[in-house]
């Protein structure tokens, strides 16, 4: 379920960051795409490690 939620997250995050390119004006809609993009991917990552030593 987890993986779910965190793997949409990351496929929205993207999108908004490739519409952010693409579309003249809204490079901050890319900048914070992309920063979201790694924010999540790494709380996923530790929540994955965290579980994995449990």
């Amino acid at each position: 379920m987890l993986w779910k939620v965190i793997g949409g997250l990351l496929v929205l995050w993207l999108v908004i960051s490739i519409a952010g390119v693409v579309v003249k004006g809204l490079f901050w809609l890319a900048v914070i795409g992309g920063v979201l993009f790694v924010a999540t991917a790494a709380i996923g990552w530790a929540k994955e490690r965290k579980q994995v030593k449990s």
